[in-house]
């Protein structure tokens, strides 16, 4: 198993890989921490995939990211085209894509979606991900909705206010198309990192929240 990115050193070059079913996942789960391992680890290179993506939302992603990354980070953006909403039905053309995505990348973490997700594309992309990464160290982000299925995360990232305010900015102001989601509101983001941060009593009082199957630390 690769060790943790976080014991990496400052100057290191770790590379991160972000798998989103939709959109806009990535930026939910993990814009915050995204922005701390950016001012940790400067040279770090991400790969972020998102595996449905509509015209307008691929464009809205763009938008968000450069928003939320620092300037010069490097960043390759990735989308595909699997219909929304019918991934479990088509899951042997996407156990594919993410098979191929392990064969051209050997990342240092990969965020993923939670397994207990009950939206089925993000279940199906979770599971996916740890067949496909077996000696990698995977976190699993929560993706708030009515659903209810949000858990008890085991890895928290703690996050300055400022990271927080970057990432709600820009979510609401790339997503155009998921304003009038009743949920999809400032504070239901602030909230959540809110909650998480008591949780893991973050020096900050926000935080974001991941699980975590297996994890090693130096050596």
């Amino acid at each position: 198993m690769i060790p943790s990115l976080f014991a990496l050193p400052s100057d290191a070059q770790p590379r991160v890989l972000m798998l989103g079913a939709h959109c806009d996942d990535v930026e939910i789960g993990c814009a915050g921490t995204l922005q701390v391992l950016a001012t940790r680890f400067p040279a770090m290179s991400i790969r972020w995939i998102v595996l449905s993506s509509p015209a307008q939302r691929a464009s809205e992603t763009k938008n968000a990211a450069a928003q939320i990354l620092p300037t010069g980070t490097d960043l390759q953006l990735e989308f595909r085209a699997f219909k929304e909403s019918y991934f479990p039905y088509i899951g042997a053309e996407i156990k594919d894509c993410i098979e191929a995505i392990a064969k051209d990348f050997r990342p240092d973490v990969v965020f993923t979606h939670h397994t207990q997700d009950r939206h089925q594309d993000h279940r199906l992309v979770a599971e996916l991900t740890h067949n496909a990464f077996r000696d990698h160290v995977i976190l699993e982000y929560e993706v708030v909705k009515y659903d209810g299925d949000l858990g008890s995360p085991n890895v928290f990232v703690p996050v300055s206010r400022e990271q927080l305010e970057t990432k709600v900015r820009g979510l609401m102001s790339a997503y155009e198309s998921q304003r009038t989601k009743f949920w999809f509101t400032e504070d239901t983001f602030t909230s959540l990192m809110r909650l998480r941060g008591v949780e893991s009593r973050s020096p900050t009082g926000f935080a974001e929240a991941f699980h975590c199957r297996k994890l090693r630390f130096f050596g």
